[in-house]
């Protein structure tokens, strides 16, 4: 039987997760999603990875945008432009919904994780969605003219300002979840899905004792390149890696998570770096465009580890 711990956040995180879903049991899976990008918005408590993760498990996700809910309708912001409020960020009228319901659970002193479960549960997910952490952690981006909130560099200023650096708000005192400790205790293979090494991931990685939690365990790690061809498919990753004079390259993505990789999947684009790299690699389509895509990905990365134990 196969335990699988999977480190992911984003769209594209939640491409591969979705894959995994398809050929994993909901014991054989665990979903440790990245809440760094979490923040409060009107009053609310958004969570946007942990939210396209779960609209993407529950089918319910958006095509056209990549984030929010499929038939979405946007009757809120209309009216909340009309009255001068904050649009920058984008909240549909179904989405609106979820947003409430996790505050509400909140502030009623439910854990962040138990709201992710009572929300997932609602929405008819039986694979688990874990944050990385209970306690808050926010990712600040570093830029020549200050520093932002991550939504404001990401959504409100559309990645446009230079990146200087990144550092986590409130990581020291943060303590991993529980949930995903528990599970390295039995886990056969951690997979990083290709999501962005420097803020999807690290928030995770930097979490007092989680990465020493994660080399001493004695299943393999295997990631999947977010870098295809010197080009991320979604989101400012290779913008970001430019700016702070890292190599635009999957080779690089290796490099940034050290010796913590037991293996590296690399696009067909990069098939001359395989093996040449540290890590054991292999190649393969990592392009994930229709759940086909997903789903054989998925069942490569799986082979893969198991190889590996």
């Amino acid at each position: 039987m196969r335990r699988i711990l999977a480190i992911t956040g984003g769209v594209g995180g939640a491409k591969l997760a979705l894959g995994l879903a398809r050929h994993l049991a909901p014991d054989e899976v665990l979903f440790a999603v990245n809440t760094g990008d979490d923040f409060e918005h009107l009053g609310l408590e958004i969570a946007p990875d942990l939210d396209t993760l779960t609209y993407t498990l529950a089918g319910l996700a958006n095509p056209e945008l990549g984030w929010g809910r499929a038939d979405e309708t946007w009757n809120f912001m209309e009216t909340l432009a009309a009255l001068g409020g904050e649009t920058w960020f984008r909240l549909g009228d179904r989405d609106l919904a979820l947003h409430v319901a996790r505050t509400r659970l909140l502030a009623a002193g439910v854990s962040r994780t138990d709201a992710t479960d009572r929300i997932s549960r609602a929405l008819g997910i039986e694979h688990r969605i874990v944050p990385m952490s209970d306690d808050p952690v926010r990712t600040l981006v570093h830029t020549p003219d200050g520093t932002l909130a991550f939504q404001h560099y990401f959504v409100r200023e559309r990645c446009a300002p230079t990146v200087t650096g990144f550092t986590f708000d409130g990581i020291a005192d943060a303590r991993p979840n529980p949930a995903i400790l528990a599970w390295l205790e039995t886990a056969t293979g951690i997979v990083i899905c290709p999501s962005n090494p420097f803020v999807s991931v690290d928030p995770l990685l930097n979490l007092p004792g989680l990465r020493a939690a994660l080399a001493a365990c004695p299943a393999p790690v295997v990631a999947v390149s977010p870098i295809v061809g010197g080009q991320a498919i979604k989101g400012p990753t290779a913008k970001m890696m430019q700016e702070l004079r890292v190599p635009a390259t999957a080779a690089a993505v290796a490099a940034h998570y050290g010796d913590l990789l037991d293996g590296f999947v690399l696009d067909r684009q990069d098939a001359a770096l395989d093996g040449a790299l540290r890590p054991a690699t292999i190649v393969a389509q990592t392009v994930m465009l229709t759940l086909a895509d997903r789903m054989a990905l998925a069942e490569t990365v799986l082979d893969f580890v198991d190889a590996l134990r």
